[in-house]
């Protein structure tokens, strides 16, 4: 057997892994079990909304639960279920834009796919023929229970299309809907116009005079589900179906991509919430939803009966602190260090050795310009391994040069990630152009100021959303710039954009340490300096101490 060779030189080809946890070659050799993994995989923790920024980890731990228990592990896509068709489709464009309730509608049809997925993995139900075997076992079972017979008619009902692949079954359902709203509409009510469009940014519009007596017929229609037999089904399903050696994890992700209307499917979403609540009585079932945080926001639990603090109280916040961050990439330092013959244990085996006298040990230099997101942390060093390929190790002039391209990279993510919720938040983002790092209360009202007047203009493309950010701005009267700019300060603190150092503190503290550090005015007060995020100083030339952002520069502000 030849010996493994070692090599003295960081080669061209090594990187701590991919940003996104489908194309991470090293995701399950080096992923580090963490609280949150834990919380995922017990089966008696009722976290189950894993909601985090983009890039937290959140598909990365829902991906190890998924390879390391497949056989009891279900994942469900947005992509299988057609759901852009299907908040596309004329008939549920209308009925949203007759303010007809679609919530019966979307629980009926989660826990549709939810009970078909379930029981076509339990039993491997393949075939016409396997669906028939699993009916008929189950209607033996169930001989003495004329109720829980009943519920199975239910199953009946679909025939042929039971076995059919996700999508088919969903556009089934939902098309047999739309053909009896256009039947109900056929007395002279045109759907086509409306169709992919009765809405524009939000704003309800109807074509047509309807009446209330109207919207009642519509609505009768919408609430005309089976959600008394699926409420039945759950039951067997609990009783007969799932026991604890089939214990059953959903994993539901990716419910972050462009639909065709944005306010539809988060009404779909919300009701996902409340049928994962109401599935808590599955004893043996485990529904998990991956949700970003700018989507959770946008969410009006106020539709779902007062059950807000409920929902609250099953979400898992994944969050990273420094040492996690460091343990995470020393796993991943080592599985690529051995792939590639480099002798390297640990992150800091291939950086810098020491402390800079100005800029301090380069793993701190780094975890600081990242928003404490591993997606951030691995982008980072990946530039600075580009960096540095042909060298025994990093370098603290292979960081500097990372620094920019990673920078500009992580400037655009920021607006990436927002602009579905906030749309043209780049030009918002770009008012900080040129501002020094650390900027008095006088220094930061200038750009805010200007970032209201910018919210005024007809050509900019996020006044729906800024209008009630700057209001107060305007309001005659108030010298207290408190109350005044605490909307707009909170919205910036919020991104993870702006830090802020209260009276007696040295260091800024962002969103990732303390999320409700701006709530109110009252908080603001007590605000010294505000800090822009280390990350982005590069890309919007930043100024440090009066100058220029020069990532040459030995000085690092805090």
């Amino acid at each position: 057997m030849s010996k493994k060779t070692t090599r003295t030189k960081l080669d061209a080809s090594l990187t701590l892994g991919g940003e996104q946890a489908e194309a991470d070659p090293l995701l399950q050799a080096a992923f580090l079990e963490t609280g949150a993994s834990s919380v995922l995989r017990s089966r008696i923790d009722e976290r189950c909304f894993v909601v985090g920024r983009t890039g937290a980890g959140k598909s990365a731990a829902l991906q190890h639960l998924e390879d390391t228990d497949p056989d009891h592990t279900i994942r469900i896509s947005p992509e299988d279920l057609s759901l852009p068709y299907i908040t596309g489709l004329d008939a549920i464009q209308f009925l949203d834009s007759l303010d007809v309730n679609l919530d019966q509608f979307w629980m009926a049809l989660w826990k549709h796919v939810l009970l078909v997925e379930i029981i076509q993995h339990r039993y491997k139900v393949n075939s016409p023929a396997a669906k028939q075997t699993v009916l008929q076992t189950l209607r033996e079972r169930l001989a003495r229970d004329p109720g829980k017979q009943a519920a199975l008619d239910y199953l009946d009902e679909f025939d042929g299309r039971f076995w059919a692949e996700t999508d088919e079954r969903v556009r089934e359902i939902t098309d047999k809907f739309a053909t009896t709203v256009r039947g109900e509409g056929s007395a002279g009510i045109n759907l086509a116009p409306l169709k992919l469009g009765g809405r524009t940014s939000g704003t309800k519009t109807v074509e047509h005079s309807t009446g209330y007596q109207q919207t009642e017929r519509f609505q009768r229609i919408a609430n005309d589900v089976q959600l008394a037999k699926l409420n039945k089904m759950m039951a067997v399903l609990d009783e007969e179906i799932l026991d604890e050696q089939h214990f059953t994890y959903v994993v539901i992700d990716d419910l972050d991509r462009d639909w065709v209307d944005q306010r539809l499917s988060n009404d779909l979403i919300r009701c996902l919430f409340r049928v994962v609540l109401d599935l808590k009585r599955v004893t043996n079932l485990k529904v998990i939803v991956a949700l970003r945080s700018n989507i959770f926001r946008e969410l009006d639990f106020g539709q779902s009966g007062g059950q807000e603090e409920k929902f609250r109280s099953m979400i898992l916040d994944v969050r990273w602190t420094s040492h996690q961050l460091e343990d995470l990439l020393d796993d991943r330092v080592k599985v690529a260090a051995d792939t590639h013959g480099i002798q390297a244990q640990t992150l800091r085996d291939i950086l810098p050795p020491g402390k800079n006298s100005s800029r301090g040990s380069a793993v701190d230099y780094i975890l600081k310009r990242t928003l404490m997101r591993p997606r951030d942390a691995i982008a980072f060093l990946n530039e600075c391994l580009a960096a540095a390929a042909g060298g025994s190790r990093i370098t603290w002039e292979n960081i500097i040069r990372a620094e920019r391209g990673y920078s500009a990279k992580r400037l655009l993510a920021l607006r990436d990630e927002w602009k579905p919720t906030y749309p043209s938040i780049g030009e918002v983002i770009e008012k900080f152009q040129g501002a020094p790092s650390r900027l008095t209360p006088e220094q930061l009202v200038k750009i805010l100021d200007d970032i209201a007047i910018l919210g005024t203009s007809s050509a900019f493309g996020g006044r729906s959303w800024i209008e009630d950010l700057i209001d107060p701005i305007w309001q005659e009267g108030s010298h207290d710039w408190y109350r005044q700019y605490q909307l707009l300060t909170a919205f910036c603190f919020s991104l993870g954009f702006l830090g802020v150092a209260m009276e007696g503190s040295a260091a800024p503290r962002f969103h990732s340490d303390d999320p409700l550090m701006v709530d109110s005015p009252d908080r603001l007060r007590s605000a010294r300096y505000f800090y822009i995020h280390r990350t982005y100083h590069s890309a919007l030339s930043v100024r440090i101490g009066g100058a220029p952002y020069d990532s040459t520069r030995l000085v690092d502000e805090s």
